[in-house]
């Protein structure tokens, strides 16, 4: 947006976007030709068909725009010199300072602050802490440090309300660094404090110091509120560290919270994310009052475990009780529905997601897309996606997977095209979808294709998963020479999995020299890999190479891999082998 001013003869101050929303109805209609004009007496901006003409600087604009300027309200407020004659004394108060900040105008509250300071008009606390709320809201880091600075200037950083406010404003805007600093050099601190301090920390991943400082809390003797446990067992379910979840549960029952519902319920999820669903479900039995949160997370505790059929009857004792189902609920399971492909009780819950009205909600959609996909109903899945009302990369994902996993690679190409029609620029995830697909359907040279084309035209960095789809690709189409050499060039280090593909061609297509370099890589990584030794044993043989056999042979006993292993190996043998084939 134009940031250039003009000021009318009140001595009022607006901004060129004020003019162009108030004034010009359809702003595509007028060309900003700053960069191309050479005389500085042609306007900024120019009307396409009327030629009308307006000036940033404001002085040559025409005299209608002037007479509008006049009429309008107070408008923007610059720092710098004269800023106190343009802004009248009458203005300068806390209330137009939270004004503004209800209004989104926060570089102006913060400007009519330092004004404040700079007439030695004393901000209340309240002012300051509208200030600080709207730079969180907005996530300005860049304004919330100078409130910061006005705060040490005025003295009032010291403040228990503020010095609080400070710390949550640096974590919700990302910098843990600066609120960990003025949480230490707070002279005092309460449970808010803490709280918001433990909270950062635990967001930003780093549970085992969320868990520290939380002792810490406790031994200077402020007894920690509901939020402070649920913010604690959060983090203890990221980690996770079930020892010091039971010990907070322990603590929670001494403090009286463990009839709290919220409480509760992240106790039930703290439990089932630890793998404790026996407890997560006694603790789940024993909240008194359970609301639709408890549920959730319950009934993703069971699907996070496989255990899916518990998952849907625990919703089928829900609807009983007259509990409204969320988004999330049907999310949770169509996932656990996905999981072990209950096509059944898939296709009821989308019957209860219509009538719930959720049906197009973006992620249940997604979600309804991948359920049927995994179901092998990818005309059921690719019904939903065209229904839906918005289409986001993981929808594409969703129905692009579901085709690959049908092995229809003519298809995803179709769809990834159809995908980038519909500007869904495509992601990493998209890539292993795509170059699977490929792979599945003999296509080299659109997987090749389809390689280069994300790293040049899409700036993506393959991953794992993309050079092995690429070592299949190739393998699968007889070209062992050509996976060898693209294995060799791979700018990240092959993992096992990378040479146990190159090692199961090989042995498909009786490949000697290949299967052994193979499998002195795979060796190398994972020496006690029977399925190595068992295919470069059966490569060995098929060449009629007896001697070989035996030497591989002893070669696996000198490794110390023993028979014990050989029932694992033949498993993934014989499914490498199936993928192959």
């Amino acid at each position: 947006m134009v940031q250039g001013q003009e000021q009318g003869q009140s001595g009022k101050v607006v901004r060129v976007e004020q003019l162009w929303h108030k004034f010009f109805s359809d702003p595509s209609q007028w060309l900003d030709n700053r960069s191309i004009k050479k005389n500085p007496r042609y306007p900024d901006f120019k009307h396409k068909s009327r030629h009308e003409g307006l000036w940033i600087e404001g002085w040559l604009n025409p005299p209608w725009v002037k007479a509008k300027v006049d009429t309008m309200a107070l408008g923007k407020i610059e720092p710098g010199a004269g800023l106190r004659s343009r802004v009248p004394d009458s203005l300068v108060n806390g209330e137009n300072v939270c004004k503004f900040c209800q209004e989104g105008r926060l570089k102006e509250a913060v400007h009519m602050v330092e004004l404040m300071v700079e007439q030695n008009i004393q901000a209340s606390i309240h002012t300051y802490a509208c200030l600080l709320k709207g730079c969180i809201r907005r996530k300005a880091l860049a304004e919330g440090k100078q409130v910061h600075a006005l705060l040490v200037q005025t003295g009032l950083h010291s403040n228990i309300l503020l010095g609080s406010t400070l710390v949550n404003m640096y974590a919700k805007c990302g910098s843990v660094l600066d609120a960990r600093q003025v949480f230490d050099s707070m002279p005092e601190r309460n449970v808010f404090s803490w709280t918001t301090i433990i909270s950062a920390y635990a967001n930003q991943g780093q549970g085992e110091e969320a868990l520290n400082l939380f002792q810490q809390m406790q031994k200077t003797g402020i007894p920690p509120n509901n939020v402070a446990f649920v913010v604690v067992l959060k983090a203890c379910a990221r980690i996770p560290a079930l020892e010091q979840g039971k010990q907070l549960h322990s603590d929670i029952i001494k403090s009286g919270f463990e009839s709290d519902v919220i409480v509760g319920s992240t106790l039930v999820d703290m439990y089932a994310k630890c793998g404790c669903i026996e407890d997560a479900r006694l603790v789940f039995n024993n909240i008194r009052q359970r609301d639709v949160v408890s549920w959730n997370a319950m009934i993703a505790g069971y699907a996070q475990h496989g255990l899916g059929k518990e998952a849907l009857d625990l919703y089928e004792q829900m609807k009983q009780e007259g509990v409204q189902p969320t988004y999330v609920t049907y999310v949770v399971l169509l996932k656990a529905c996905a999981s072990i492909t209950a096509l059944k009780q898939g296709m009821q819950l989308h019957l209860d997601i219509i009538k719930s009205g959720f049906q197009f909600d973006l992620t249940v959609g997604n979600t309804l897309v991948d359920m049927y996909a995994k179901c092998g109903r990818i005309k059921d899945a690719h019904q939903v996606l065209n229904n839906m009302h918005e289409r986001d990369v993981v929808s594409w994902n969703a129905i692009i997977a579901g085709y690959a996993q049908q092995g229809l690679g003519k298809e995803v190409v179709t769809l990834l095209e159809q995908m980038q029609r519909e500007d869904i620029k495509p992601n990493e995830v998209t890539y292993v979808s795509v170059l699977s697909a490929c792979s599945h359907s003999g296509l080299v040279d659109k997987g090749r294709h389809f390689f280069n084309s994300m790293c040049k035209d899409h700036g993506l960095i393959p991953t794992m998963d993309h050079y092995a789809c690429m070592v299949d690709l190739l393998c699968r189409a007889g070209c062992l020479v050509d996976a060898e050499d693209f294995i060799h060039k791979m700018p990240i280090q092959p993992n096992a999995v990378v040479w146990m593909t190159l090692l199961s061609a090989a042995r498909n297509h009786g490949h000697v020299e290949i299967g052994r370099h193979a499998f002195d890589c795979v060796v190398k990584l994972e020496p006690e890999n029977a399925a190595a030794y068992v295919l470069l044993s059966n490569i060995y043989a098929a060449a009629g190479r007896r001697n070989e056999v035996t030497i591989i042979r002893k070669e696996m006993h000198d490794a110390g891999v023993k028979k014990k292993h050989l029932g694992a190996a033949a498993s993934q043998l014989a499914t490498r082998c199936m993928s192959l084939s």
